[in-house]
């Protein structure tokens, strides 16, 4: 295991433990309250459906300049395009179990280079993630009306995010996808 994969394993755990011990912890909890709140907090309270817009935006957006900047976009893609290369080499020997053999060992060479390219972000946004979501937890629980975000009603006469988490999911699935294409991400 390298460098860059035990660093993101640390950043993982740590975040597990901040998860998984905010209440036990007032002082991170509080900290956290203390800092989004009056920012974060009073632009989901003014409407809540453009502040969560906004604050799911702004986050994609980090999130995808930290993985421009920190993971080499074109060892990344040629490291893609040989994985695809080699993909259809083992599509092609299936048959040949000696031939699938080896190249299934080439193809296991790749995960540690691809693994510590694509865990590098999580060592700079892990921490700050989990306490986000942490946050969104409280906060929600706190105005007890997370069906109101955009209040837009199915066929059934449900509301299609049901919970700020399903809404924060889909927006952040979109504007990823959105900027990955923009920023050309590999």
């Amino acid at each position: 295991m390298n460098k860059g994969t035990k660093l993101a394993l640390w950043v993982l755990l740590i975040s597990f433990g901040i998860a998984l011990f905010w209440n036990s912890f007032p002082l991170i909890k509080d900290t956290i309250h203390f800092i989004l709140n009056p920012t974060i907090g009073t632009l989901l309270d003014w409407n809540i459906s453009i502040g969560m817009l906004v604050v799911v935006f702004s986050i994609s957006l980090v999130l995808s300049l930290f993985q421009k900047f920190t993971i080499d976009q074109n060892l990344l893609r040629e490291l893609k395009k040989e994985q695809k290369i080699l993909q259809e080499e083992i599509k092609k020997y299936k048959d040949h179990p000696e031939k699938l053999m080896e190249l299934q060992k080439k193809q296991f060479e790749f995960l540690p280079k691809t693994m510590d390219l694509t865990l590098r972000p999580i060592a700079y946004t892990g921490i700050p993630i989990v306490l986000f979501f942490r946050w969104f937890s409280d906060y929600f629980i706190d105005i007890q009306q997370p069906e109101k975000i955009f209040g837009i009603f199915s066929t059934s006469g449900t509301f299609i995010f049901p919970s700020w988490f399903w809404a924060y999911l889909i927006l952040s699935i979109f504007f990823s996808t959105l900027f990955r294409k923009l920023f050309k991400l590999a």
